[in-house]
């Protein structure tokens, strides 16, 4: 174990690094680089265990930032009489330290047959929120579990007169954190009057989905995020300063292309645990930006699924001490925004002669354009410029295999006449219940002309009726 002994607010700060002995062999090695010079030493084949008092010079330490040190420990092995280093890259701000040692002598203490159920809920500004209830023993079902509520006053969802919002479970999923028979449990929110929270919107999107279940809508959603350190700025940038261009970081491998992917992989594990369908993950065009994809899923669980994986990503995150980004453009410029592209098909669609049912639906969502830019996230404006991969705010287009359209349908598709469309519109901090519910208001909904007289004359309405 290697300890650090830091001042001020990082007093008695413990870091720990393991390292191979034998490397060092039976040689005192010193710590140079961003410490002063300290001794060490030991005996091989031992753990070693060195203790540093002196105060560290580095001046991440001043604004609070990350703190990036590098140690080299340089030793003089026997054998190869040659130097040999170990380099320990230490990248975390004390407030962020998991000690995932202690903790798992505590997580692993018998429950005496309880059950931890996490409720999570959607808050005013899209974010997520949870609170932990004990129940006396495993539920099989949803429909076991009780109603709760929390202070609406605290999350902008109610007025502290009358603050108390209820929780009703709409879905539940293994918990990956506490394992056993805990669970995660996501809820709808309501006010006390009976009526669905005004930022409910899973209710209006899953009456929808029932009323045209028949067409069995399917839904793929591909979420993009950007990893920032607790400076706000991009993970593996220059600190105020930027990368190389775009270009080597799309699906990178290797140092220098592609960043915590630690996260990436440990979110990917968690989802599956969890039941989320997460069909991949891929690094994306920005370096620091991320993609994984969920689906595909058939009506309301789409969006049940989307924002459990939200939820995990963000806890995943919590303990490596890093933020996520949902901004559609975190970073102005010549870089990538992030978006939420939705993959969408109805029976019809899957079926022979589906691409005519596609075609159809173009038409449908040219017209009401404007009213889905509107459910399509905020700051959507700075993303859909046009460049980047992305189509106009102001219009609407679609092609095929074409990425600067509003919408691409697939070259597979077209040669198959048969199969999805791919809205690309929809920003990265969008609600997939708004998204998925308003596409099946549209798809699902038939165009009809109204011929109405008056004012000396013929007037030609455009009405839209449920098929």
């Amino acid at each position: 174990m290697f300890f650090l002994k830091t001042p001020g607010e990082f007093k008695h700060l413990i870091m720990s690094a393991r390292f191979d002995p034998g490397t060092l062999g039976d040689r005192t090695a010193t710590i140079g680089a961003s410490f002063p010079v300290a001794q060490l030493s030991g005996r091989k084949g031992k753990r070693y265990r060195y203790g540093i008092s002196r105060t560290i010079h580095d001046d991440t330490l001043l604004d609070g930032s990350i703190l990036f040190l590098r140690a080299s420990l340089a030793g003089r092995h026997p054998s190869l009489k040659q130097h040999t280093a170990l380099i320990l890259d230490m990248g975390f701000k004390p407030s962020h330290l998991s000690n995932t040692e202690n903790l798992m002598k505590y997580m692993s203490l018998d429950q005496r047959g309880h059950v931890l159920a996490e409720y999570v809920w959607i808050d005013a500004s899209s974010g997520v929120r949870s609170k932990t209830k004990t129940l006396n023993g495993p539920v099989k079902s949803v429909e076991e579990l009780p109603e709760w509520n929390f202070d609406g006053s605290s999350t902008g969802q109610a007025p502290g007169e009358n603050s108390d919002v209820y929780l009703r479970p709409v879905a539940m999923f293994p918990d990956p954190f506490r394992r056993g028979d805990n669970i995660l449990v996501l809820c709808e929110t309501w006010d006390s009057d009976g009526s669905p929270n005004k930022f409910n919107y899973r209710h209006e999107a899953s009456k929808l989905m029932r009323t045209h279940a028949h067409e069995h809508f399917w839904f793929g959603l591909e979420q993009e995020y950007t990893l920032l350190g607790p400076d706000g700025w991009p993970y593996g940038w220059p600190k105020g300063g930027f990368p190389g261009a775009q270009g080597p970081y799309y699906c990178g491998v290797g140092t220098g292309k592609v960043h915590c992917r630690d996260i990436v992989e440990s979110h990917y594990k968690a989802c599956l645990y969890a039941g989320i369908k997460i069909s991949g993950i891929n690094a994306e065009v920005m370096p620091a930006q991320w993609e994984y994809q969920v689906g595909p899923c058939e009506g309301i669980t789409l969006g049940d699924q989307l924002w459990m994986s939200r939820f995990l990503l963000s806890r995943v995150a919590e303990e490596f001490g890093a933020i996520i980004s949902f901004a559609p453009k975190p970073i102005p410029g010549d870089w990538n925004g992030a978006g939420l592209h939705s993959n969408v098909s109805t029976e019809a669609m899957r079926s022979e002669g589906g691409m005519k049912v596609i075609e159809a639906a173009m038409k449908k969502l040219e017209s009401r354009h404007s009213e889905h830019i509107a459910v399509y996230g905020e700051g959507n404006e700075d993303r859909l410029t046009g460049r980047h991969e992305t189509g106009s705010i102001d219009r609407f287009t679609y092609g095929v295999a074409d990425r600067g359209g509003s919408v691409r349908i697939p070259r597979q598709v077209a040669k198959d006449g048969k199969g999805y469309f791919e809205d690309r519109r929809p920003a990265s901090n969008a609600d997939p219940y708004q998204i998925t519910g308003i596409i099946v208001e549209t798809v699902s909904f038939l165009f009809l002309l109204k011929i109405v007289s008056g004012g000396g004359g013929l007037r030609l309405l455009t009405c839209y009726s449920s098929l």
